[in-house]
């Protein structure tokens, strides 16, 4: 007889010829660590890679063993559907798809994002005006909860609440593992219009024609976003799927994405760029932040491995500051204070989107801001978007100098003025709502029943603990 070690790689080996038999069993070791977990002790996914931006406190708990559940368990071109685990990062979901001629509704900007922390999370990208967020789009999934069970929620039936209480529960209600999402198809390029605005009225303006018509100068706008520089500065990208073949830029190498859409002409400046090369043009730069390490001097980037200009190893040498202080080390040598990191997401509604712009360009001195119209198709209770209603995605990624009696200062200042214009922010970041302000804007008189019938032991951090205490 083999060694265990054997008989695990020869079944391991069989799993591999039947994707649902080896995710079963991937589930199976997940709901095994799960209970190996001490009672009181932090529960976290043992994973590599993160999108959050919030410090955590540390643990030595042994994390859930999610090893086996990144993949795409099976497509149906026919239905247009896809089986995908719940660590199933998009990069690896859209290299599944692509072939079938077929993409999920909403693919977020960043290779590493994986589907279930997009559907527990949020996410958003410029389909987001016609299909909503990246849960929208989901059918069904299962999800390990905190009692320890694997059950399977859909939009109506025993586990309905669970569903719809998912998304923005970042956790703290379980952990999906399977989840079958809608795709579309699409068609091998984008053509891109980059139209330019000089004042952000006009550009709020047209954001909601193409909203309520789908077009814009008699051409269909399949894809929709923007960029603002200043406020006499400012782009809106529209994107339509062609199968006309042609030539096609390349931002993946010494070229800046971002750079390019920039002009000073009445007339859009046109692009194009294959579907795929579309889908990441902003994970080469992690949107603009890559300069912040150099990579957009030329003489950097002639040097820097084409493997490395991506957004998974930026956010590596993100990780290593926060654990050594690099940037505030490096501001103390030359005699400036710490500085206090910006980066949020926030839903403005359409009506109020200028009045949030200028606020922020006055308030706020950080530049370029990404612009990402949305509209829910639902109603979802820890993130009360209006359903139907148009809200524009304004997105900043940067810092400011700190105020040393008040280390959040501009951090509250973003969440006082945008709970004033009736948005929301997204908790991907640092918060600092009190508790009371921060149940009323995320769903708390829905999250507490829906909590206790599938964590009642509380074996995870709720939903406050995690996002603004930073448990």
């Amino acid at each position: 007889m083999g060694s265990d070690v054997e008989v695990g790689q020869g079944q391991r080996a069989r799993d591999a010829g039947d994707p649902r038999t080896a995710h079963d069993r991937a589930v199976q070791r997940l709901v095994a660590s799960y209970h190996a977990i001490p009672a009181g002790a932090p529960v976290r996914l043992a994973k590599k890679t993160s999108n959050l931006f919030r410090a955590r406190a540390a643990t030595s708990a042994p994390g859930l063993d999610v090893s086996g559940l990144g993949g795409v368990i099976g497509i149906d071109p026919v239905a247009r559907t896809a089986d995908v685990q719940g660590m199933c990062t998009y990069e690896d979901l859209v290299d599944a798809t692509v072939p079938h001629g077929l993409v999920p509704l909403v693919v977020p900007q960043l290779k590493t994002i994986t589907l279930g922390g997009a559907v527990t999370g949020l996410g958003i990208e410029s389909t987001s005006f016609r299909s909503g967020l990246p849960h929208e789009s989901v059918l069904e999934m299962d999800v390990l909860t905190g009692a320890g069970e694997v059950v399977t929620a859909r939009p109506e039936g025993e586990h309905a609440d669970l569903f719809h209480a998912f998304p923005n529960s970042y956790g703290t209600l379980g952990y999906a593992t399977r989840l079958r999402i809608e795709l579309e198809p699409v068609e091998p390029w984008v053509e891109l219009r980059h139209v330019r605005f000089h004042d952000l009225e006009s550009l709020v303006a047209v954001i909601g024609d193409i909203a309520a018509s789908g077009e814009h100068d008699g051409v269909v706008v399949d894809y929709l976003d923007g960029v603002v520089f200043s406020a006499t500065e400012a782009y809106l990208t529209l994107g339509r799927r062609t199968a006309a073949p042609g030539p096609v830029s390349d931002y993946t190498g010494q070229q800046v994405y971002y750079r390019s859409i920039q002009h000073d002409s009445p007339v859009p400046k046109v692009d194009r760029l294959t579907t795929y090369d579309y889908l990441w043009r902003w994970d080469t730069d992690w949107f603009w932040c890559s300069r912040a390490f150099g990579a957009q001097d030329p003489r950097i980037r002639r040097l820097w491995p084409r493997r490395y200009r991506r957004s998974s190893f930026y956010w590596k040498l993100i990780a290593l500051d926060h654990r050594y202080d690099i940037a505030d080390r490096l501001e103390a040598r030359k005699g400036r204070p710490p500085r206090e990191r910006v980066v949020q997401d926030v839903e403005v509604p359409l009506g109020r989107t200028a009045e949030f712009l200028h606020w922020f360009l006055r308030e706020v001195p950080i530049e370029p801001i990404w612009l990402c119209p949305v509209q829910t198709r639902g109603s979802w209770p820890l993130y009360p978007l209006q359903p139907g209603e148009l809200y524009v995605n304004v997105g900043f990624w940067s810092s400011v100098p700190r105020d040393p009696s008040d280390p959040g200062h501009t951090n509250r200042l973003v969440e006082d003025e945008v709970t004033r214009l009736d948005g929301h922010k997204s908790l991907y970041s640092d918060a600092y709502y009190d508790e009371e302000t921060f149940w009323r804007l995320y769903g708390g008189d829905d999250y507490g029943g829906v909590k206790q019938r599938y964590d009642p032991d509380s074996r995870l951090l709720d939903l406050y603990s995690k996002a603004v205490r930073r448990k």
